[in-house]
């Protein structure tokens, strides 16, 4: 039961999550960083994430349990491996944590996880289900992911820590811009491999309207933009460390995302598949840069 739980939890989702509340902490707590006691309002933030995310995911599998017998079977709903009624129960005990979790926390966390909530039932439930329509999808992820969850952790963070620290508005724009990029990649390569799935159940997905090939193209030049937009923030730090730490760990990543994408074929299901945790270990590690870049900056 452990292990069908943690599949269920979508375990790559709760490591970006965790990895997200501790790096803007990192980045947004300034001198706080190293208080002791930062650790209860970070745990209080990480907990209450961590069982938003459960709750996004585990909706989802949900209510796209007939699809997932086709497109992913390993999944615990769709092995029957965990009841409906489990699922529901795991999905509804982790809604109410989240509220809970927030409301304790601070109007700016509660503004956030309940608009991520909204949008994530949304995405899910009939009758907007918008998770049919390939723009509206694509959006829900990118701006759940990528802007909300940047904009509002950070503001919380300010309220809770009285002040930005390292973090400036320049710094939140850059962030929230390039996350919803990738959100947006996201949204577009997770689908390549439920082609058939999504087909028959009529949802449009961008591979749905495009072809694997023409999506898949589609991703990669959003994120070679992303990452190059970053670069030029970099290259405007020039010739300062933290501007060269930048620049070099863009160059690095894009250069590997481009390489590693190069030899894929987004027609077989399993190379996609492999692909696409890849993208993952890329988004970790953009928020583990952006970390250091912050730190380095401010200290220099």
């Amino acid at each position: 039961m452990l292990s069908a739980f943690m599949r269920f939890t979508r375990p790559h989702t709760i490591i970006a999550t965790t990895i997200q509340v501790v790096s803007l902490f990192l980045i947004a707590g300034g001198s706080q960083v190293l208080a002791p006691t930062s650790l209860g309002p970070v745990l209080l933030t990480l907990f209450t994430c961590l069982a938003l995310n459960i709750y996004i995911v585990g909706l989802n599998q949900i209510t796209d349990a007939e699809i997932d017998r086709i497109n992913k079977p390993h999944l615990p709903l769709a092995s029957l491996e965990m009841s409906m009624r489990q699922g529901w129960i795991v999905v509804a005990l982790m809604g109410l944590v989240a509220l809970a979790g927030s409301l304790m926390a601070g109007p700016y966390l509660l503004a956030t996880v309940s608009t991520i909530m909204f949008i994530g039932t949304i995405y899910s439930i009939p009758p907007l289900r918008l998770k049919r329509f390939s723009f509206w999808a694509a959006m829900c992820i990118a701006l759940a992911r990528g802007v909300i969850a940047n904009v509002g952790v950070a503001l919380h963070y300010n309220h809770v820590f009285g002040g930005l620290g390292n973090f400036s508005p320049a710094t939140l724009v850059v962030m929230a811009a390039f996350f919803f990029g990738f959100g947006l990649v996201i949204a577009i390569y997770k689908d390549i491999p439920d082609l058939v799935g999504d087909e028959i159940h009529g949802i449009q997905t961008f591979t749905v309207k495009l072809g694997a090939r023409r999506a898949f193209a589609l991703g990669r030049l959003i994120l070679t933009i992303g990452y190059v937009g970053v670069m030029l923030v970099a290259v405007s730090h020039l010739p300062q460390p933290d501007g060269v730490l930048l620049l070099v760990a863009q160059v690095v990543a894009l250069a590997l995302f481009l390489f590693i994408s190069g030899r894929v074929d987004p027609r077989r299901k399993s190379s996609i598949a492999h692909f696409y945790m890849f993208l993952w270990g890329l988004f970790y590690a953009q928020y583990i840069v952006l970390s250091v870049y912050q730190i380095t900056k401010g200290f220099a």
